[in-house]
């Protein structure tokens, strides 16, 4: 099984990217990410401090692990907030792999402003990072990133943090369809059966966060999300049958002995 994700020049043995908000410690950030097996952690740039050595820092309480930090935009609400954003995380960091961000409704649903994701998407590929684009589940806007340079699409199954899971499955297929970047399902993941399902659409990857730090127990969610999205990738590989309105017997009838 190719079990290699692949996003521009990186890869990652893991399908499975997590989230470092909503937990109560770092510590329990790190212990929860090593338990799913990720390989690669959003950090809200804006909301966590990841450059200054004189406070708590998640950077140092990943050292020696093989999990990547994948710098996030979250809070900014227009194009030039997130290329703002990442210009400096690069310069802090040296991170160019990067989700792009930009919230369009920040009171209610959090659902993206897919223009302004564009707009930034073309500035910061001509830049050279390597981005992955949180949008809506449109095929249109999808494909409109890939032409602005994205490297990853990344449509929402349900609002962030919602726990609902995948609202609209056939516009992940759509979406599939559209584009010739890796697809991941991204926010309002809720339990590991949406992840698997997700990975049965034939998404390359799932990113979850509030499913696994909120959990009554993150730890055993963590490695459940791990197989599930192992799971859901096998299943997807090979290949369902086809649904059928009648029964069909699992034993042949032709040739037995009539009595």
């Amino acid at each position: 099984m190719d079990n290699k994700l692949k996003i521009g020049k990186y890869e990652l043995g893991s399908r499975l990217i997590v989230g470092s908000g909503k937990y109560d410690s770092f510590e329990t950030t790190k212990e929860a990410t090593l338990a799913s097996g990720s390989e690669l952690i959003t950090v809200a740039v804006r909301r966590l401090n990841i450059t200054d050595p004189d406070k708590e820092n998640l950077r140092d309480t990943f050292a020696g692990t093989n999990v990547k930090f994948l710098p996030n935009s979250a809070g900014c609400v227009t194009a030039e907030e997130a290329i703002t954003t990442f210009r400096l995380t690069r310069e802090a960091t040296g991170i160019d792999l990067i989700k792009l961000e930009v919230i369009g409704d920040t009171a209610k649903t959090l659902y993206p402003d897919v223009l302004e994701t564009i707009e930034a998407c073309k500035v910061l590929s001509k830049e050279g990072f390597t981005i992955m684009a949180y949008t809506s589940d449109d095929p249109i806007m999808a494909k409109r990133l890939e032409d602005a340079g994205a490297h990853a699409i990344m449509p929402l199954a349900a609002p962030i943090g919602s726990g609902l899971g995948i609202q609209n499955p056939y516009n992940v297929a759509f979406i599939k369809d559209a584009v010739d970047l890796p697809v991941i399902v991204d926010a309002g993941i809720g339990c590991a059966s949406d992840a698997a399902y997700a990975m049965e659409l034939g998404a390359e990857g799932v990113l979850t966060n509030t499913a696994i730090a909120q959990a009554q127990d993150p730890m055993m969610m963590a490695v459940a999300m791990k197989h599930a999205v192992v799971a859901g990738r096998m299943s997807y590989l090979a290949g369902r049958i086809p649904k059928k309105p009648y029964a069909t017997a699992s034993s042949p009838v032709d040739g037995l002995i009539q009595f």
